[in-house]
């Protein structure tokens, strides 16, 4: 835990890691980095008392922060090791890309907004986040430049994985991510990629924002 913490703050933290464990969440990697994480950073003030409630929250640009216990699932469904690449499409406040660079040796990270992004950079560089990188883009078309990727995570919805994803990923890489039409319950699915084929294992239901080509014009 981060020093200067109150009583109360570690007290808090340690029953919203608890909260997970009762959720299903056993990865002690994954558990441990969402321990040191701190959710509060990435939440608006207003909802700040809501920062470690297993709840989605809003945040700016009409997105939303996806509550914890999805984002400690969909971290263990990507199986990583600390010699992993990731690439994380979808940046939103920067909380799950944090929740990785403790799990990875190098995390990038894209946003179609471009104030989402700056903020994120500042809160990483707050935490002093060394291995991860935030950028503007397209993420319906990865991030080509810093490619192959042994792991994809993607946090808004799509009715199939966009085909230069899939190119970017490593053979034996994992992708994790929600397909359906938006604004309709989603599946969220492991795709596994192999020399051999591809495999592809549904996880659970779920309901993330649509995932739009193209960087925002504005914000």
């Amino acid at each position: 835990m981060s020093t200067g913490e109150s009583e109360g703050e570690q007290a808090e933290r340690m029953a919203f890691i608890l909260g997970l464990r009762q959720r299903g969440i056993r990865d002690v990697g994954v558990l441990r980095a969402m321990e040191l994480v701190p959710r509060p950073l990435f939440v608006d003030p207003a909802l700040r008392r809501h920062a470690y409630d297993d709840v989605a929250l809003p945040i700016a640009c009409g997105q939303t922060m996806s509550q914890p216990s999805l984002v400690a699932a969909m971290t263990e469904a990507l199986s990583l090791t600390a010699d992993h690449s990731v690439l994380e499409v979808g940046t939103g406040s920067g909380y799950h890309a944090a929740v990785l660079s403790h799990l990875a040796a190098r995390v990038v990270t894209v946003d179609r907004y471009r104030s989402l992004v700056a903020e994120a950079q500042a809160r990483f560089e707050v935490l002093g986040l060394r291995n991860v990188t935030a950028y503007v883009g397209d993420g319906t078309q990865g991030m080509p430049a810093r490619a192959p990727f042994d792991r994809i995570l993607v946090t808004a919805a799509a009715p199939d994985i966009p085909l230069p994803l899939i190119d970017q990923l490593k053979f034996g890489g994992v992708i994790v991510m929600p397909l359906g039409a938006p604004e309709e319950i989603q599946t969220l699915v492991r795709y596994v990629k192999e020399q051999s084929g591809r495999t592809r294992t549904e996880l659970m239901k779920v309901r993330f924002v649509p995932l739009i080509p193209g960087a925002a014009a504005t914000l």
